[in-house]
């Protein structure tokens, strides 16, 4: 008997959608948990592209102490009204809180007027508060010196923050150092990527795991091109950081399996000639020949 394993339907991976239903879970609040690491996927050998949940996956999230209340609770995301309650702070200090960088959102979406809404984790917020180092931040009548400077400059470091959380998705997805760079890519400016990645073959190759912004919008409307504004590293440092990466990975990615090349073209072979047709034999020439030329001369009997 062949010692092959053979999968039964009930044992193959579910689809996200599937697997929201079978925990008892808004599939919003399953994409962050997959999001965070709190649940792992595989790729859908099925050829869909997409991610699948295994069925000792969903055993495993299932049996953990709490569930479903302790999974939700690490998910539960809030705006920035919600985020300033649970700090005691009010929302116009929350939110320069957030530019400066000393809270991260997770996530992000486009109201009604296309501004960009950030959420924020819940159980990331009550440990900040919790934190002594905060307690300044959080009471003080007044912003300190040095981080009032620079949110009178114009800091902002939401945008950078989400990406470099969203990047740590991206690279928990991904399976080999094609894959990797893809993750690096997803950030960077088409030009950044073609000098840091020259040859056009590898450029192309790239692009197939280069993911796009996580917004559904129909391609070259206005929040299409907010979101590829927010996921595009703008700051010189990161941008820096990010093509030294991709640079890096996409070396490695060479030496393991290089991308595909149309094949050589081979240069075009000229047609032998023809053979001449055959020949009788020759005649034969001088006297000998102009005799046998001759007509035959009938002869009397």
């Amino acid at each position: 008997m062949s010692g092959d394993t053979i999968t039964t339907p009930h044992e193959r991976p579910v689809t996200p959608s599937r697997a929201a239903r079978d925990l008892g879970l808004r599939r919003s609040d399953l994409d962050l948990a997959v999001h965070l690491g709190l649940i792992r996927t595989v790729p859908d050998e099925g050829g869909g592209g997409g991610r699948r949940v295994t069925r000792s996956e969903l055993d495993r999230v299932r049996s953990a102490e709490g569930f479903p209340d302790s999974l939700l609770a690490r998910v539960e995301v809030v705006g920035t009204a919600e985020a300033a309650r649970l700090l005691d702070v009010p929302a116009g200090r929350f939110t320069r809180l957030a530019r400066l960088g000393l809270v991260v959102p997770t996530k992000w979406y486009l109201n009604r007027y296309r501004a960009v809404v950030w959420l924020y984790l819940a159980e990331e917020l009550s440990r900040f508060a919790a934190d002594e180092e905060s307690v300044s931040l959080l009471k003080a009548r007044r912003m300190p010196e040095g981080p009032r400077a620079l949110l009178d400059a114009g800091v902002d470091l939401r945008p950078r923050n989400w990406r470099g959380r969203h990047r740590g998705f991206l690279l928990r997805q991904a399976g080999g150092p094609w894959e990797k760079a893809g993750a690096f890519a997803a950030f960077l400016d088409p030009a950044e990527i073609a000098e840091a990645v020259p040859d056009p073959y590898e450029r192309s190759h790239l692009n197939r795991f280069r993911p796009g912004p996580p917004l559904t919008s129909a391609p070259g409307s206005p929040a299409a091109h907010i979101a590829e504004q927010l996921m595009t590293a703008d700051d010189a440092d990161e941008v820096a950081l990010l093509r030294t990466e991709l640079t890096a990975l996409v070396r490695e990615a060479r030496e393991e399996r290089p991308a595909p090349r149309p094949a050589p073209r081979r240069a075009p072979v000229a047609p032998r000639p023809l053979a001449p047709p055959p020949r009788g034999p020759k005649a034969p020439r001088g006297l000998l020949g102009r005799l046998r030329r001759r007509p035959a001369v009938a002869t009397a009997p």
